[in-house]
């Protein structure tokens, strides 16, 4: 079945165009366009835009806002964003990160999504054309969304205080067993003061391990130390199964690979 492309200049008009049954938004197309070709016939029409803050990229003051249309690869290149440069080579090979973009991440079901679940870790805030929301809010209700993500923005990580680790059987670009997202800051006296981690594949979207969070704070980061939040890690967690790994096994490596990110 052919499908119909319609192209706006703007956000507004394309959002409109949405409300037509069976139409999905187009990004990168690596998430919409797969699934039609697979036998989506839900799938009718696709809708994109070509405004321009939909592939623009802004850092100033501390503080990063990437449009929705800006690929994994733009971000790889950009100067400013090296330290997310780990995460962004996370998706897929050289060829799917030209083609994906960041909103279209955001709405990877596991277990891709990679990139989101660095988002999720820098607390990120998506922008849409009905307004902004925090990416933990917007993550919960993605599925019943029919806005359009213009933008997600954040402050830059502290030099060193981001890590990403992303576990697959086939490398370098196979799909995810897991993968953890943190930023972690430490106090004068080496003890952990704030701590964000976010998992992906250990429930249908990236969430976060509050449980290990809360374990980490005041502890320093050696293997006494990150004991109590290694112990807490699964909680909480609902892993998929799926043919790469099953939620069992998923379940058991996440304090293995975890305890390795804090450690290095």
């Amino acid at each position: 079945m052919a499908l119909a492309l319609q192209t706006f200049p703007t956000v507004k008009d394309a959002n409109a165009a949405l409300k037509a049954a069976g139409t999905r938004y187009l990004g990168g197309g690596t998430l919409v366009v797969r699934a039609a070709n697979e036998g989506d016939v839900s799938v009718s029409g696709l809708v994109r835009s070509t405004e321009p803050v939909l592939s623009a990229i802004a850092v100033s003051g501390g503080m990063a806002r990437i449009g929705a249309s800006v690929t994994m690869a733009a971000i790889a290149r950009h100067p400013e964003l090296g330290a997310l440069a780990k995460a962004v080579r996370a998706v897929g090979g050289p060829a799917i990160r030209n083609m994906a973009t960041i909103g279209g991440n955001l709405f990877a079901p596991a277990p891709y999504g990679d990139f989101a679940v660095a988002l999720l870790a820098l607390d990120a805030t998506v922008s849409t054309d009905n307004g902004e929301l925090p990416i933990e809010t917007f993550l919960a209700g993605r599925n019943d969304s029919r806005a359009i993500v213009t933008s997600v923005s954040f402050t830059l990580p502290k030099a060193g205080t981001f890590r990403f680790l992303k576990v697959s059987r086939v490398k370098p670009k196979g799909v995810s067993v897991l993968s953890i997202a943190a930023v972690l800051e430490q106090a004068a006296d080496g003890t952990i003061s704030s701590a964000r981690i976010a998992l992906g594949c250990m429930a249908d979207r990236p969430m976060r391990a509050r449980a290990a969070e809360k374990a980490l704070l005041g502890k320093t980061l050696d293997r006494d130390g990150i004991a109590p939040a290694l112990a807490a890690a699964t909680e909480g967690t609902a892993p998929i199964t799926d043919p790469i790994a099953s939620a069992w096994y998923r379940a058991e490596v996440l304090p293995v690979h975890l305890g390795r990110l804090l450690l290095t």
